[in-house]
């Protein structure tokens, strides 16, 4: 899919205990550049792969009521990614209806692209849905150094 013709989306979301309250985040860019910003509480609580998957369906929904009809969305949950594929998977029996739910409104776009990424790469959307908690952003991941050798 070419970034020119169709929107740009990464979507977060956070539990906070988990399970507890969830946060919504996402950031969503137009194919002329404008942004726009999705920072929510969920009306319910549940856990992180819900909170996942409750801020892909908020920002397919923010997506359509925008315009959009193609779509590339990233997400640093790997479990989203596939269970929105695979429909007919066992894994996370109980968020099924959820994942219905997503999928249903993705027949709604002409094409969307769903796609993992790691977590550090989507450190935006993860504050937007910390920021709608009342959460500060994370701290950054500390890389660790190689040590030098030393000699005796």
């Amino acid at each position: 899919m070419n970034d020119d013709c169709c929107g740009l989306a990464w979507c977060d979301g956070c539990a906070r205990p988990n399970p507890g309250q969830i946060g919504l985040g996402a950031l969503l860019r137009a194919p002329d550049g404008r942004e726009y910003r999705l920072s929510e509480r969920a009306a319910q609580p549940g856990c992180n792969n819900e909170a996942e998957a409750r801020a892909l369906l908020a920002t397919l929904r923010q997506a359509r009521a925008l315009g959009a009809d193609r779509l590339r969305i990233a997400s640093d949950s790997d479990v989203v990614v596939r269970l929105t594929h695979d429909a007919s998977s066992s894994e996370a029996l109980r968020l099924a209806p959820l994942f219905a739910e997503i999928r249903a409104e993705l027949a709604h776009f002409d094409e969307v692209e769903l796609r993992w990424l790691p977590q550090h790469r989507n450190t935006f959307a993860d504050e937007l849905a910390r920021a709608a908690l009342g959460l500060p952003p994370r701290a950054p991941a500390k890389i660790p150094r190689k040590r030098s050798a030393r000699r005796k």
